[in-house]
């Protein structure tokens, strides 16, 4: 891992598609989209349901890895309101056990406002954590340092005469977007008009591989 420095803060971009704060032994991810296959599903378009259970593991094993001892979650984390009652009983065991042994914030996102029963964990629309505002969409407005996610950004690129996609955090020197953790989530390009609208110029897409930071500017 390489860290970087973001608003005063050493931060690490995580292969994994997560932030990890160690000033708070903090994780931040973005986009989870639980139970998005059986929305899906109920809609005649047939996916393997089990992208919930993929998304908790590796969010438990990156946990254990870091050691993490608090995590925010920046919106979307459901892919609808009613997708909290439509875990899987293990699915929401998992959960739980996660949600209880960490200091667990859910930020809303424009698909997930409404639900009161997350299985545990605190709720805020966004929040301000020593300095750095976190919340679910980038506001273009915001000139305080801006953790969020929404987008799901992916960059596109050549590699040997082949098109290659990675998910990778999208960075300027006021705002960071983070990739979708989810296990069944698509993505946005980086210089897609919306995303460098939300962003603004100077842009970066940043891929963490091995133990190396890679940067790539984007095109405003």
């Amino acid at each position: 891992m390489v860290p970087f420095s973001f608003g005063g803060h050493a931060l690490y971009a995580l292969p994994e598609g997560a932030l990890l704060w160690p000033a708070r032994r903090a994780l931040l991810v973005a986009d989870l989209h639980f139970e998005k296959a059986s929305w899906y599903a109920a809609r005649g378009q047939m996916l393997p349901p089990y992208d919930s259970l993929a998304t908790l593991a590796d969010l438990a094993r990156l946990v254990q890895a870091t050691g993490a001892e608090e995590l925010w979650c920046l919106g979307d984390s459901f892919h609808d309101s009613d997708g909290c009652e439509r875990l899987p009983p293990e699915a929401q065991i998992r959960l739980r056990a996660l949600t209880e042994g960490l200091r667990w914030t859910w930020i809303t996102g424009n698909h997930d406002p409404d639900i009161k029963d997350r299985c545990g964990g605190e709720t805020a629309d966004e929040a301000e954590v020593d300095g750095l505002i976190l919340r679910h969409e980038a506001d273009p407005a915001e000139t305080r340092p801006e953790l969020s996610g929404h987008f799901h950004p992916k960059l596109r690129i050549h590699v040997r005469g082949k098109k290659v996609a990675r998910r990778c955090f999208v960075a300027t020197a006021r705002k960071i977007v983070l990739p979708a953790f989810g296990a069944l989530t698509g993505g946005l390009d980086v210089d897609h008009p919306a995303l460098t609208k939300a962003v603004g110029r100077g842009a970066e897409a940043l891929v963490p591989v091995e133990q190396r930071l890679l940067r790539f500017p984007i095109a405003a």
